[in-house]
């Protein structure tokens, strides 16, 4: 029986339930084994997609953990494919105040989920408008390490490209090389004083660019420059440690209102990276991580 709960059906653990029956796997982008009895998520999918242990999933809709964090939430909401409104209301549940406006939104909408979902082995990743990554999918793992090995707070991209102490790389674990890194940083840097006149009141964002500025003399002097601009394209070569060198082709696109940079890295069609990226694609993270 689920704990602390006035009105039956309607606590922490039975909605995280109902919203994990009605979504089935194929909608999340997980293949559909022959004979599976069950139509929706499985606890251990569920998991799977949200970073957290198959244990939190049991004990959340059991009712024995009634307060998760607010990157939980976020995650649980992500994986559950959840509207705005069942989002704030999964928050309220957990007894945390749901995101504002004015707030930077990690949520993806289910929409874009069912799009990102549909682009299969393309190495593809979603970041909000801080560089923070909210989401990516098996491609991207395969081709550059799998970041569920980083802690959520580190998975930053301007903290990875202007970093603040000598630690190693959050986002890729192989080499990467870019045909114009002044250039990237330059819009790296000037997407972010973007997003200060879009979130003025964001607190993440403001003490990311604070720990920037006080602690990478590279990212100052960019900052100082004031530039306002957006990132949208790059060409990367990836030291893949499976198949050799890959270069992709790496395109930015923005998405509404909440500034969600969906990141996704292609190679020319026929090209010997092509291939790469396949023979990458069928590996998978994990036998990518132990190569």
């Amino acid at each position: 029986m689920e704990l602390m709960s006035t009105t039956p059906g309607t606590g922490l653990g039975t909605m995280i339930r109902t919203w994990r029956d009605r979504l089935p796997p194929s909608a999340a982008g997980l293949p559909v084994a022959r004979g599976r009895r069950a139509m929706g998520l499985r606890r251990e999918e569920l998991a799977e997609l949200a970073g957290v242990s198959v244990d939190y999933v049991v004990r959340l809709e059991q009712g024995r953990a009634m307060t998760p964090s607010a990157s939980v939430v976020a995650s649980l909401a992500r994986a559950l494919q959840l509207s705005t409104a069942e989002r704030d209301h999964l928050y309220w549940l957990a007894r945390l105040l749901p995101p504002t406006d004015g707030a930077i939104s990690d949520h993806l909408p289910p929409g874009m989920q069912r799009v990102l979902a549909r682009l299969g082995d393309v190495a593809v990743a979603v970041f909000a408008a801080d560089w923070q990554l909210v989401w990516w999918n098996r491609g991207w793992a395969a081709l550059l390490g799998d970041p569920s090995a980083s802690p959520p707070r580190l998975r930053n991209f301007a903290h990875d490209r202007f970093p603040v102490d000598t630690g190693p790389a959050r986002l890729a674990l192989w080499p990467v090389t870019e045909a114009d890194r002044e250039a990237t940083d330059a819009a790296v840097v000037s997407d972010l004083r973007r997003a200060t006149g879009r979130f003025p009141q964001d607190h993440r964002l403001a003490t990311l660019i604070r720990e920037l500025n006080a602690g990478n003399e590279r990212f100052a002097e960019l900052w100082a420059n004031g530039e306002v601009a957006a990132h949208r394209e790059n060409h990367k070569t990836i030291e893949h440690p499976a198949v050799g060198p890959v270069t992709v082709d790496c395109d930015v696109l923005t998405e509404g209102d909440s500034e969600h940079k969906i990141v996704i890295m292609t190679a020319v069609p026929g090209s010997e990276d092509e291939t790469k990226l396949q023979l990458v694609a069928i590996t998978g993270p994990a036998a990518a991580s132990r190569a």
